[in-house]
């Protein structure tokens, strides 16, 4: 018997049950996609003709649809005709508007300004922060029915339109002992969100560079403003994407191309289809590939931030600086659906240089509840930066210097869920009309206790998590029998965790402080002064200084831990 050719038959037959039991499979696939999509269309027909009461169909089907995108990632998205608009800004950063940011304010049931955009038609015109919008065209804006944050978008779409078109904009202005209704006469125009909202020096070489979003030809504006700094004499750099949500991939590729030579390859995306799969290098010639540079990250540092810190961390081109960052390492691909829709859906994962993807969170695996938790340090793996540093995967980018900051407190929530700090910083421009600049300012002693008058005079209470906890640990220690024995213990607590708004104000002032000036600043200075007041206090910053003021140290972190050259 020919041994080979039976070898060959039994993998012939074999390769037949495989390929027969994967056809199977995807014809099953194929006819449970069929089964239930006919399930849906039979089930929504049968409630539209029968069921009791009329059914709105738009409604019905939006929970439908949303029921199934809750399945996936928090990022797969629908956009409705309506609101596809408000995805392009998010990708481009530009609009039709007057430039100003607006929110619902609860003490008027309206919607206030809350900072125009510096240079934009509401600045220009002369709106400020803290006036309530009344009608938008000779539109009245009132809430009527609709929930706060429809209302938001209302007025928002009604702000917005075709540049060059003009419009009345009727606002109510807060004055010290009273209040007037002012108009003002606006033509819309081209707005774009500027990514860079600050940059400067910090130090007599130390250039400083706020990036908030990478959105269209961001890194234009970033090589522009850090040729700008080299030539006012920077001999360093710092980076700060602390809050920057992320945005365009190809951009933050484009960002790290100034530091990194032509060639690179930075970003790898692996997906189920082609489509899905990428190669991403710098296309260009840098701009300096020596300069030290520092970067400085948070929490919600996540996606193209990432791609940035993480790349400039692999290529050991950069000490990061800061806190672990969101830990987002997927991306989104734009699909066209019919009736002018378009879904943003999750299309692949990104590797950065060392291969490594620091998606936290395997949205695969939910618990019953639909709930998800990050990887846990345990299941991450090691990888190495070009110099032999390990890094991790699977949990965002973990600073090369970690600074702890400090936790914002509960009441300074409240305070600005409130609106007492919104409110306090308009009540303060009524005394002081300009300021002379960002340096200059300087919140006093008396004006904190203005601050506080103003929170007294409107009975402001919050909850406390102390008081939460210990009602909860009283419940329990009664249910187990231990109450009678812990009751001095218990009434000694409550003695000491009792409300004392007094008490909390003077223990926290440090950081409400900090978030009043900033509100204030923002008031004359725009986004550019909340950047500027944030970094007079800022712990991130002075560790980066230091790093960058000691060449030895920066080297040292760079370096290859002793006898682990890879």
């Amino acid at each position: 018997m020919n041994t080979r050719k039976t070898l060959a038959g039994i993998f012939t037959v074999l390769l037949g049950f495989g390929l027969a039991s994967f056809q199977g499979k995807e014809d099953d696939r194929n006819f449970q996609i069929a089964k239930n999509l006919d399930l849906f269309n039979a089930i929504f027909k049968e409630l539209d003709m029968f069921y009791v009461d009329t059914i709105k169909p738009e409604e019905m089907i939006q929970n439908g649809v949303e029921g199934m995108l809750a399945l996936t990632d928090p990022y797969t998205e629908y956009y409705p005709e309506e609101e596809v608009s408000s995805l392009k800004e998010m990708t481009t950063g530009k609009y039709g508007g007057i430039g100003a940011a607006i929110r619902y304010y609860e003490a008027k049931d309206r919607i206030a300004v809350v900072e125009p955009t510096e240079g934009m038609p509401a600045a220009e015109a002369g709106v400020k922060a803290g006036d309530i919008i009344l009608s938008v065209g000779g539109k009245e804006m009132v809430r009527g029915n609709m929930k706060p944050q429809e209302f938001s978008s209302k007025v928002s779409e009604a702000l917005r339109g075709e540049p060059g078109t003009s419009f009345i904009l009727k606002v109510l202005r807060p004055l010290k002992n009273d209040s007037t209704v002012l108009e003002f006469q606006i033509t819309r125009k081209n707005i774009r969100t500027n990514p860079i909202p600050y940059y400067g020096m910090v130090r007599d070489s130390i250039g400083y560079l706020s990036l908030s979003s990478f959105t269209e030809n961001s890194a234009k504006d970033f090589k522009k403003a850090f040729i700008e700094l080299k030539q006012k004499g920077a001999k360093s750099l710092i980076i700060d994407l602390r809050d920057n949500g992320g945005g365009s991939l190809a951009e933050a590729v484009d960002i790290v191309n100034l530091f990194a030579p032509k060639g690179k390859e930075i970003v790898i995306t692996k997906g189920k289809l082609k489509q899905g799969q990428g190669s991403f290098k710098t296309q260009s010639e840098p701009v300096d590939t020596q300069i030290p540079i520092a970067v400085l990250v948070n929490g919600a540092t996540a996606s193209a931030s990432e791609i940035v810190s993480g790349s400039m961390q692999d290529l050991d081109r950069a000490v990061i600086i800061g806190t672990r960052t969101f830990g987002k390492g997927l991306v989104q691909t734009i699909r066209p659906l019919p009736y002018n829709g378009t879904l943003k859906v999750t299309t692949s994962k990104y590797y950065i240089p060392s291969g490594r993807c620091i998606q936290a969170i395997d949205y695969a695996k939910k618990n019953a509840d639909g709930s998800v938790a990050r990887i846990p340090d345990s299941l991450t793996h090691v990888f190495h930066t070009a110099a032999g540093r390990e890094v991790r995967d699977g949990g965002g980018i973990r600073p090369d210097i970690e600074v702890k900051g400090d936790r914002i407190p509960n009441i300074v929530f409240y305070l600005m869920n409130d609106d007492l700090i919104f409110d306090y910083a308009t009540q303060y421009c009524w005394d002081h009309p300009a300021l002379a600049s960002v340096d200059a300012f300087k919140l006093t002693d008396q004006d904190y206790e203005d601050f506080k008058k103003l929170v007294k005079s409107r009975k402001f209470t919050y909850d406390r998590q102390s008081e939460k906890v210990l009602k909860n640990l009283k419940e329990v220690a009664e249910f187990e029998g231990y109450m009678d024995e812990a009751a001095e213990e218990f009434k000694a607590l409550e003695k000491k965790l009792n409300h004392n708004l007094d008490r909390d104000l003077d223990v926290f002032a440090k950081p409400i402080k900090e978030y009043i000036s900033q509100e204030i600043v923002t008031r004359y200075f725009y986004q550019r002064g909340a950047v500027m007041e944030r970094l007079k206090d800022d712990d991130d910053l002075n560790k980066a200084i230091e790093v960058l003021t000691d060449a030895k140290q920066y080297d040292q972190i760079l370096s290859a831990p002793s006898g682990k050259d890879k």
